[in-house]
């Protein structure tokens, strides 16, 4: 076993070994912060019940230790390993020492080798080797990692001359160098995790060999480096090429970003890899055009942090690391709202939100290093602080609401949090559902209001080969997502962002064939305020007229959404056979934002309602805890169907023509309530659940 691990199996018994000094460990040991790569982390909570960098350096021992290789490949491999980390150690009152001394504790690196240095310049030469030994470990110290940071793009190809130089200067051989080079990064990225080593083993030895031939040529590109930093995006199927192209013609400069080719980035992936590409690349030409008028110290640019970033935008949620989607958002539209003009310019834009801001910051010991991080005004910090909180509690949706106040989010683009992922899952479920809409799809151009997970888009394009569907979503995440998803699967259906209520703005009127709104006209009507006030029918009424001015003659609106019942003075029984059922009501009639819920208890666990309210209620019951926050802020049917059918016929006037009108119950709606509460009539008479959608097609004449 290798001496190191058995000084780190010692110390985890309760000792050290008698008689021996490892300032290795007992820096690493000593650290008082926590300083790690967040990528692979699955709880931020369990960080604080372990010593990370101690468990991956031993990790990195392990895979040294069982490797068939010669004694002085070993030796020289261990002693890289030990020292690799330490800049990650120290107390607090250590490392601002050390950071006073020059040493660059925030590129571990680079302040490790440092520390090595220190080390090896206060000992015995005998016991730190000669100094063409001590040479070698410093350089493969000060380059540790930066093979796999190449190949992810994040460091230019000149930061690993060093390593060539060792061949150059006749430290090694380059076959010598060759071995070395794969056994210590072998040990470097199996520690992370042995499947990434597989994935990128054949790339590390090219690149080795590389390094090695004194061939390593000095830059690649920033388009080609930004690529690569973007992998887990392209994966989850950002189109980096088409998209990189059509922000050029919004007025983006690759050229701007060429100051950051001598750059090394760090956290940059772990930062920014759920940002879309346009937001990413915003940060990177906030980065290069900033820092000469920010930093006026800053000699050269060599490292650029995004640590900040990284650790403020993660958070533990149900026990497992999460992005902080409230952060997320609200940069999202922060960088939405700037302009590649503006950044460029470098002005502020009039009207920005006071409560976020953008920061590059330098550190006075650190002329090559620049830090940047998103700041957030105390107000907004103890706000987001809150909903975390909040989430804990019926409290929550309070919560988000006083957020999208202070930063003046539209409801319908941001509305949810963490259940987005399920909720378009859920949205895709409802295939079945929504394959009767095909029937009355005519023409070829096909615009699906509010796409969701892409459900209808995907049986159109199965379905109907000869039609062009094109989704039109105003939240830029569900827009990303079919993005990625339309590049991932090669669908040939189009997405656009944009809003409902303002459709010829994206798409030229006379030229749509069908406009379809799947279950979403109930929440333009409780979520997007006209007038001053929202759940407005003056909101269904903007949609439908932004619908009907976009099409050509002969075109159809088809709709599916909720519907009350009629006569509007009926009365139901609602008897709750679950313990918590009268709670639940209790509970909603005093959050649902739509309109006051009235009931009368007649005792147990009995209640009268009017008939709608009892349905509007049952519709959320359904759902269940997890999407009560969102359901209660939504009203599902809005209208009677007499009342539909006269809306419609008011607001799009004689040249619409309702050709299908029809309600119905949804399917699963009884089986879901059959065990948790019975439904009667005033006299007490079981009666079966009322209707809950309806299904409208609108011809708009010649």
């Amino acid at each position: 076993m290798l001496k190191s691990l058995r000084a780190i199996e010692a110390y985890r018994e309760g000792g050290w070994p008698a008689g021996e000094v490892y300032p290795w460990l007992e820096y690493i040991v000593q650290a008082e912060q926590t300083i790690v790569n967040l990528e692979r982390v699955e709880s931020l909570q369990s960080l604080a019940q372990q010593n990370p960098v101690l468990d991956y350096v031993e990790r990195s021992l392990r895979v040294l230790d069982s490797l068939p290789l010669s004694y002085w490949i070993k030796e020289l491999a261990e002693e890289t390993l030990i020292w690799s980390e330490t800049a990650k150690g120290g107390t607090l009152r250590q490392r601002r020492s050390w950071q006073e001394e020059g040493v660059n504790i925030f590129v571990h690196n680079i302040g490790s080798a440092e520390l090595y240095q220190r080390y090896a310049e206060g000992v015995e030469q005998e016991e730190a080797g000669s100094a063409e030994k001590r040479r070698v470990i410093h350089t493969l110290i000060e380059t540790h990692g930066l093979i796999g940071q190449q190949i992810r793009g994040e460091v230019p190809p000149s930061v690993n001359l060093p390593l060539s130089s060792l061949v150059e200067q006749g430290l090694l051989g380059a076959e010598e160098l060759e071995r070395l080079l794969f056994a210590l990064n072998h040990c470097i990225i199996a520690a992370v995790s042995p499947e990434l080593w597989q994935e990128v083993r054949l790339q590390v030895m090219e690149l080795i060999a590389v390094i090695a031939s004194g061939n390593l040529q000095p830059e690649i590109p920033m388009k080609e480096r930004l690529r690569r930093m973007r992998a887990g995006s392209i994966a989850q199927g950002e189109d980096y090429e088409t998209e990189w192209d059509g922000l050029v013609q919004e007025g983006f400069l690759p050229a701007a970003l060429e100051p950051l080719q001598p750059a090394t980035f760090w956290y940059v992936e772990s930062a920014l890899q759920t940002f879309s590409l346009e937001q990413f690349l915003k940060v990177m030409s906030l980065v290069a055009g900033s820092s000469p008028l920010q930093l006026s110290h800053l000699s050269h640019l060599s490292h650029l942090s995004f640590e900040a970033v990284m650790n403020s935008i993660h958070y533990d949620y149900k026990g497992s690391k999460k992005i902080n989607v409230y952060k997320k958002r609200i940069i999202e539209k922060y960088l939405s709202e700037l302009s590649w003009e503006e950044i460029y310019s470098g002005v502020k834009p009039s009207g920005s939100n006071p409560h976020l801001t953008h920061r590059l910051l330098g550190k006075e010991h650190l002329p090559d290093t620049l830090f940047f991080q998103f700041e957030f005004s105390a107000a907004a910090e103890k706000l987001i602080e809150f909903c975390m909180e909040a989430e804990k509690s019926a409290l929550y949706e309070r919560a988000v609401l006083l957020l999208f106040d202070l930063f003046d989010l539209r409801r319908d683009a941001f509305d949810r949090f963490h259940n987005e992922d399920t909720y378009l899952s859920q949205m895709n479920d409802t295939a079945d559902y929504k394959a009767v809409i095909l029937d009355y799809v005519t023409g070829r151009k096909v615009l699906d209001i509010g796409p969701g997970g892409g459900v209808l888009l995907d049986l159109i394009e199965e379905r109907m080969p000869e039609v062009v569907p094109v989704g039109i979503d105003i939240s830029s995440n569900v827009i990303e997502v079919l993005r990625q998803r339309k590049q991932r699967e090669d669908r040939r259906w189009e997405v656009l962002q944009g809003d409902a209520l303002n459709l010829k703005d994206y798409v030229e009127p006379g030229t749509v064939d069908t406009v379809i709104f799947s279950s979403i006209l109930h929440e333009l009507y409780s979520y997007v305020p006209l007038e001053g006030r929202k759940f407005n029918h003056g909101t269904v009424a903007a949609a439908l007229t932004s619908a009907f001015d976009v099409l050509a003659d002969g075109g159809t609106i088809i709709i599916r959404d909720g519907i009350m019942s009629e006569p509007e003075e009926e009365r139901r029984r609602v008897r709750f056979l679950e313990a918590d059922g009268l709670a639940w009501l209790e509970r909603y009639a005093k959050d649902f934002a739509g309109r006051n819920i009235r009931y009368e208890q007649l005792g147990g666990q009995e209640v009268q309602m009017p008939v709608n309210d009892a349905m509007e209620f049952l519709y959320t019951y359904t759902w269940g805890e997890e999407a009560y926050i969102h359901e209660v802020q939504e009203q599902f049917g809005y209208f009677t169907p007499s009342q539909y059918a006269a809306f419609i016929q008011q607001t799009l006037g004689g040249r619409a023509k309702i050709e299908v009108f029809r309600h119905y119950l949804q399917e699963g709606y009884t089986e879901a309530l059959e065990n948790r509460v019975e439904i009667m009539d005033e006299s007490g008479a079981p009666v079966p659940l009322p209707d809950s959608t309806c299904f409208i097609v609108v011809r708009k004449a010649g």
